[in-house]
């Protein structure tokens, strides 16, 4: 699914709840051929491999494999929560599974258009971003979506097949109509069949989701449902990875998530900020009148989001983090965590400084990956046309 900046309801918390009950991986996500696993061992040794068995009609149309599919919208440099709630776990799962795809998902990030040249810069930046964090070409495919059409063009067939009651359901609808004075765009209301489609479009089989995406999983799920039940078996049904690491919320406002729309500066850290910025950033973070350093989410957000924060830069846990932090005041423990965030990213940023000099790189880098994404799609998609009447 892809990052975005929707918020939280109850309704996203019983959704996810549910996710958990079917599935939940370890913190790495493993899966190597010769050893049980959270989800079955990958049925190829390269997506190139499947490309030509399909080509070649030397694999069913019907048989399943693994695949990853995740996306982010080019917001420009991703921020701290974008990392730790998403990349880096992408990072993980290049390494251990076969066939992953990652989108840069500018279709949807035109539900809110921006300048022509804003976005083209944005989906610069967030491909050298994401590059920086150690995402693999090599490893996975990296694309822009709107270079492969099967995404719209799937997304119109699967859109017959849903009903506006259901879209209107979802409560991103209503948190980002009620954010556009009520008069939310088609496009708004229609962007999780284009989510679906994305997934189903490569025949995917589990996606990276935070909990306020799982019923736009959900609703993927269901629209595979039926499809099958009106064509014939062809979907697998995608399962969600959730990720591990505690929710990243503002640091000016802990009740709510870290998100690049926050108007408030000081709120959000982003993984490309100098030293400085941090440093102010966190100095000005919202804690309480308690000085010492304890883990209570419910009571004590603000702390908690600091210690959150420095367990997943860490690699520590929770609990090791509050010991090693025992004596310190929450003053001198802000300075703690935002040294702890300026060791982790400076290489990250060092590295996006050094890839956004050379933009045909990264655009080569897109180009390429959709050109792999395409070929893996095409053979999918023509047997959808068929299925459908539509040759």
């Amino acid at each position: 699914m892809r990052i975005g900046d929707d918020g939280h309801t109850p309704h996203h918390h019983a959704a996810a709840q549910r996710m958990r009950q079917s599935f939940r991986p370890p913190a790495l996500f493993p899966c190597p051929p010769s050893l049980p696993a959270p989800f079955p061992a990958f049925a190829m040794a390269t997506p190139s491999g499947l490309i030509r068995a399909l080509h070649r009609g030397t694999l069913s149309q019907n048989m399943v494999v693994d695949r990853i599919f995740s996306g982010i919208q080019p917001t420009g440099t991703p921020h701290l929560g974008n990392y730790l709630g998403a990349i880096q776990n992408w990072v993980n799962l290049q390494e251990e599974c076969s066939s992953v795809l990652y989108s840069i998902m500018d279709m949807h990030s035109f539900t809110m258009p921006k300048e022509p040249a804003v976005l083209r810069q944005n989906i610069l930046d967030t491909t050298a971003a994401i590059l920086a964090c150690g995402i693999d070409p090599k490893k996975c495919f990296l694309f822009r979506q709107s270079l492969v059409p099967e995404h719209a063009e799937l997304a119109w067939i699967l859109g017959c097949l849903t009903n506006v009651p259901r879209l209107l359901r979802l409560p991103q609808w209503k948190m980002k109509r009620a954010s556009q004075n009520n008069e939310g765009t088609v496009g708004l209301l229609t962007y999780p069949v284009l989510q679906a489609a994305d997934i189903l479009l490569y025949k995917s089989t589990h996606v990276p989701v935070g909990e306020d995406q799982v019923v736009h999983l959900e609703l993927a799920q269901d629209i595979a449902q039926h499809f099958n039940k009106k064509y014939g078996e062809f979907f697998p049904v995608p399962k969600a990875i959730l990720s591990t690491t505690k929710k990243i919320k503002s640091l000016r406002d802990p009740t709510v998530k870290m998100s690049k729309s926050d108007p408030q500066k000081l709120a959000t850290v982003n993984i490309a900020d100098n030293p400085d910025e941090i440093v102010l950033k966190f100095r000005k973070a919202v804690t309480d009148f308690t000085s010492e350093v304890t883990y209570d989410p419910a009571g004590r957000p603000g702390v908690s989001n600091l210690v959150s924060i420095h367990a997943a830069v860490t690699g520590l846990s929770i609990k090791e983090v509050v010991h090693q932090s025992a004596g310190l005041d929450t003053a001198q423990y802000k300075m703690v965590v935002a040294e702890s965030v300026i060791q982790k990213f400076a290489p990250i940023r060092n590295e996006i400084k050094k890839l956004q000099e050379d933009k045909s790189h990264l655009i080569k880098v897109l180009e390429d990956g959709a050109e792999k994404a395409k070929e893996l799609a095409a053979p999918i998609y023509q047997e959808i046309r068929r299925l459908v009447g539509f040759q």
